[in-house]
């Protein structure tokens, strides 16, 4: 399989190159020359195997013409060392919990396979090769990627997220590591972090200095394993007779995880239609509405995580439908619809379905909730992603539902660390500099 640039200026790559350059030579998003199609009969037989059996039969679609099955195989079931369980929440309404990996999100799937990915590309070249992770954060990001790339020989991540704009708890996750993991506070929203790193790769004097590739979702290694959940998710219904006429609700931040699931989609899974759940940053939204796509900066809301202004995975859905030529806003637009939420509304959701069922959302899935139900029809049967646990936002719930949520175990072995930073502005020429004496 080759990946070529979303810009169609620099030459295409194979996987490994891909994955370890993370970015194009021309700024421009590696995306697969083909999306492999499965079956009618092999979706007919999901229901029948495990999340393991799933993930394997996607990943081989997608990287077996590049990895060995039994190397491939490998990582994918040491990726999914846990499991993503479908949890009926309300009428036709169903959770997909993404929270149960080690750092209780959902990057914990593209973190952990991105991470053994590139460690089996590097051990193949040899003792000596190095490469350095450049990761940006909205909070889980962060943690997923360091948590998964910690200890591994021959890479070093830097994960840069913004002063004062993580939770406390996400911040510990990524700050407490120490070894190979450096945490950047930078002095400016996420936004500002991602333009660092993609002006990193850019930067030819960094490049001939370090080896640089990216664990964000711009990386065909982080967002590709994400559409394994969407298959199970489909798998887990169907075993309940409920997966006909299907809609998922996607919190929508970088546009990685709802790429995913369209990627399952063009796959052959049989998904109606797709809701992108967006907080006040709704650039999405607004294209959906006018056909224009105008990024501006990012505002701050109690989820967090979604608070992006220049979605870089919008690069890969236009590139997805307008690959065959002609406009790919009437396809986006069919398949897709837009949901904005306020933090008055996220959180008049927390408290209502926590009163009627029980069930605690945390921000990001409270959005995801109520994008099914404002919209569900009566023939439909909806899944929101719940894409964290609500405890890595503890103070924000609590002080919403007037909870006292528990903090498992995992979390609180974080916060047991210290805190370990290096505070940079916003500027390219200080995080240059710092990159260099490295």
């Amino acid at each position: 399989m080759r990946y070529y640039s979303t810009n169609r200026q620099a030459p295409a790559a194979s996987l490994e190159e891909a994955v370890v350059k993370g970015l194009a030579g021309d700024r421009g998003l590696y995306m697969p020359e083909r999306v492999p199609r499965l079956a009618p009969d092999t979706i007919a037989r999901l229901k029948e195997m495990t999340f393991h059996d799933i993930a394997c039969l996607v990943a081989r679609a997608f990287f077996g013409e590049d990895i060995e099955a039994d190397t491939l195989d490998a990582i994918t079931r040491d990726t999914l060392a846990f499991d993503t369980p479908v949890v009926p929440v309300g009428d036709r309404i169903y959770s997909l919990e993404l929270f149960h990996g080690p750092t209780l999100a959902f990057k914990d799937v593209g973190g952990r396979f991105m991470a053994r990915l590139l460690g089996h590309f590097i051990r193949k070249e040899g003792a000596g090769r190095k490469v350095n992770v450049l990761v940006a954060t909205s909070g889980d990001t962060g943690s997923a990627v360091a948590n998964g790339f910690l200890g591994v020989e021959g890479i070093r991540v830097y994960v840069l997220y913004p002063k004062g704009k993580v939770s406390p708890i996400q911040e510990c996750q990524f700050t407490t590591l120490g070894q190979n993991i450096t945490a950047l506070e930078v002095d400016g929203t996420f936004d500002d972090c991602q333009a660092l790193v993609k002006s990193a790769f850019m930067d030819a004097d960094l490049n001939r200095h370090m080896r640089l590739t990216s664990a964000n979702s711009i990386n065909v290694a982080r967002f590709l394993p994400q559409s394994f959940y969407y298959f199970n998710a489909y798998a887990r219904l169907d075993e309940r007779g409920e997966a006909d006429a299907l809609v998922v609700s996607v919190p929508s931040g970088n546009f990685g995880n709802i790429t995913a699931g369209l990627f399952a989609h063009a796959m052959g899974l049989p998904i109606r239609r797709f809701i992108a759940a967006n907080n006040r940053n709704d650039v999405f939204l607004e294209y959906l509405r006018t056909g224009r796509y105008n990024p501006r900066p990012s505002v701050a809301t109690i989820a967090n995580a979604m608070d992006v202004g220049a979605p870089s995975n919008f690069a890969r859905i236009l590139d997805l439908y307008g690959s065959e030529g002609g406009d790919p806003y009437p396809r986006i637009r069919q398949l897709i619809a837009g949901h904005r939420y306020t933090d008055e509304q996220i959180a008049d959701t927390m408290r209502r379905v926590y009163r009627s069922t029980g069930y605690v959302l945390d921000p990001h899935g409270a959005c995801g909730y109520q994008g099914l139900a404002d919209s569900l029809r009566p023939d439909e049967t909806g899944v929101f992603l719940e894409t964290a646990h609500p405890a890595k936002f503890k103070g924000t719930v609590d002080r919403i539902l007037g909870s006292d949520i528990e903090i498992p175990a995992k979390l609180r072995a974080f916060m047991e660390g210290k805190k370990q930073s290096i505070e940079l502005s916003k500027d390219f020429e200080g995080f240059k500099s710092f990159l260099m004496s490295r």
